[in-house]
């Protein structure tokens, strides 16, 4: 489960306890994800404008950590531009250690220029930010190695110690989200425990794992040690249409994807969740 829209009926005082509500809706549901946008201003694509409630990602996930018990807890995810890589990967080692081991590293190469040039964050071109994500990548990994503690020295970060205690309780799972060919798909066959793409049809997405297992080949790295999830989006499903959209799984689970990720998009996540819920052990049977 993906919630990304805070427009919660009841306004601004009901949306702690409907995001409450969504978590119990979440595990009683069986799911194994549930994560939020990591964005300042809310985003066209929800089909809501900029101006719409957006929250702080990592400050809502560590609410859900104490409103959850079971369910891995991720952004999806982080742009790499949004915050320092020292910082981010103190922030997920927080919210693993207060979580009791549940957080996830969801990360790429953002691209909502607005809001940062709302903000006044620095937006730079996507050569650079592709490198910013690599070296992020790197850092975060040895953030989070015992026995390495030393500096790192990139081309655009330099870090005197990469010293972090506590350590997570489990190595969060790195999941890089996008499907760009040359550049995405190369970072999570080099430094990704999962990928995410977009749904948008069976077809597309055989075409973009085939592309994820060549450059495996090429690095080395056992493709199947990778795992598969998609962001379900051609068509949405909703509660409605809850047996066709199982149904439609179907060609992707023969693909190999482990994880389908469904997005409710109304004031009433927590109700849409329950609506959806018996999709659960349906999809578990096609794994």
């Amino acid at each position: 489960m993906h919630v990304p829209i805070f427009d919660i009926e009841g306004g601004t005082t009901a949306v702690a306890g409907e995001l409450a509500r969504v978590g119990v809706a979440a595990e009683e549901a069986g799911v194994s994800w549930l994560s939020f946008m990591d964005h300042y201003f809310q985003i066209e694509p929800t089909g809501l404008p900029a101006e719409s409630p957006m929250l702080e990602g990592y400050t809502t996930l560590g609410f859900l950590a104490a409103h959850t018990s079971t369910v891995e807890l991720g952004l999806l995810v982080t742009g790499v531009t949004y915050r320092h890589p020292g910082l981010l990967a103190k922030i997920v080692t927080t919210l693993d250690v207060l979580s009791g081991g549940r957080a996830a590293l969801g990360v790429g190469a953002a691209w909502y220029e607005r809001e940062h040039r709302g903000l006044g964050v620095p937006f730079p071109p996507v050569a650079e930010r592709f490198e910013r994500l690599e070296e992020t990548l790197r850092i975060c990994a040895q953030m989070w190695d015992t026995a390495n503690d030393g500096p790192f020295e990139g081309k655009h970060y330099q870090l005197a110690e990469t010293l972090c205690s506590p350590q997570p309780i489990h190595r969060p799972r790195v999941l890089i989200g996008g499907g760009g060919e040359r550049k995405t798909l190369r970072l999570v066959a080099q430094y990704g425990d999962a990928c995410n793409l977009f749904g948008s049809s069976p077809e597309d997405v055989a075409h973009k794992l085939d592309v994820l297992r060549r450059h495996c080949d090429d690095l080395g790295r056992d493709y199947d040690a990778i795992s598969k999830t998609i962001t379900a989006n051609n068509p949405r499903p909703e509660p409605a249409t809850r047996d066709e959209f199982v149904r439609a799984m179907a060609d992707y689970a023969k693909l190999g994807v482990q994880t389908v990720i469904i997005t409710p998009t109304t004031g009433t996540p927590a109700a849409w969740i329950d609506g959806m819920a018996p999709a659960v052990a349906q999809l578990a049977q096609l794994g």
